[in-house]
């Protein structure tokens, strides 16, 4: 499989992150839609046992990846009077990785800083809430119940903003071209909650390049790029760091006229997780589990629905302390 680094450029108010699972899976009703439903399933072939034919990464600020979830105490020693600040660095730039691991922090950037300040303003996203209505044809106005005016929350970026989507592909079952085509077509119709209305519209920009990360020395653990169920890999408890987040999926496309989009409840670890398994392969760029299936159905309405429990990684050095 290969690591594949894509750009893209929003175009509007987003109303869903842009997270790897979810990506996922709107790629794959656009590749039902574009290659067929028998194609799709033979994509989907050995997904939940350790096959998967595309592995998507976070939508993550152009040239940075996420700042490892670790203990502060591994993180060179600072001024107190900075620790706020310093909680608010989320992003890693690229070129960083080559430093030595205890510096990472210091080099990291904010959400505001990824993109600058313009007009001595920060570029960070910003989240605004957009009043709804539906009004009722019989009085012609809103009123109460399901007439009652309603809020959504709509993510907003900086007009400069790109993103980096790491793409793990299996070439021999999905195709570069045919990957850029659905990532194309996705940014044209949008993204996610009220695409149509206009939300989740974005540009694939350039070609997409082929990427390796190399492997420092005394490398030890893994860095993910996405969201991951790590679950029964072989993980050390102890020195693996990450946060979770509860996953409560809907379905998209077609599937929500089915009178039941929800699925189950998922949780996995955030992107920005640190893993250390037992042997690591340098080479290794995906972990994690694809989950669904008919065996183990996240969804009653379509018992086949997959859930993508992968995650690209960057092989890295953590520092060792004891194991207790």
């Amino acid at each position: 499989m290969n690591v594949y680094c894509l750009t893209i450029q929003p175009l509007s108010a987003f109303g869903t992150p842009l997270a790897g699972d979810t990506l996922f899976g709107q790629l794959c009703w656009t590749l039902r839609h574009q290659l067929g439903n028998d194609r799709l399933n033979t994509l989907l072939h050995g997904y939940t046992s350790g096959k998967p034919f595309a592995v998507v990464s976070d939508a993550l600020p152009a040239g940075h990846v996420p700042l490892p979830s670790v203990p502060s105490s591994l993180w060179q020693a600072s001024d107190p009077d900075q620790r706020k600040l310093l909680k608010k660095k989320k992003w890693l730039p690229v070129a960083a990785l080559q430093k030595p691991f205890a510096v990472w922090q210091s080099l990291a950037v904010a959400d505001g800083a990824v993109t600058g300040t313009v007009d001595g303003q920060s570029a960070a996203p910003t989240e605004r809430s957009q009043p709804h209505n539906t009004i009722n044809r019989q009085t012609g106005t809103t009123g109460e119940g399901m007439f009652a005016p309603y809020a959504m929350s709509q993510i907003w970026f900086h007009p400069a903003m790109q993103f980096d989507l790491y793409v793990v592909l299996d070439e021999s079952r999905l195709s570069l071209a045919e990957l850029r085509a659905a990532l194309a077509y996705m940014g044209q119709a949008g993204f996610g909650r009220d695409a149509s209305i206009g939300l989740g519209k974005f540009e694939l920009l350039g070609e997409p390049t082929q990427t390796q990360f190399p492997a420092p020395p005394g490398v030890n653990s893994v860095l993910t790029l996405g969201p991951c169920a790590p679950q029964g890999q072989g993980f050390c408890q102890v020195r693996s760091t990450y946060q979770v987040t509860t996953r409560f999926g809907r379905h998209g496309d077609a599937a929500v006229q089915s009178g039941n989009p929800f699925k189950r409840p998922v949780l996995l670890a955030k992107a920005g997780a640190v893993f250390w398994p037992e042997t690591l392969d340098p080479a290794l760029c995906v972990i994690g589990q694809g989950l669904g299936g008919v065996g183990n159905p996240v969804s009653t309405a379509m018992p086949e629905t997959v859930q993508q429990g992968y995650s690209p990684v960057i092989a890295i050095a953590r520092p060792v302390e004891k194991a207790v």
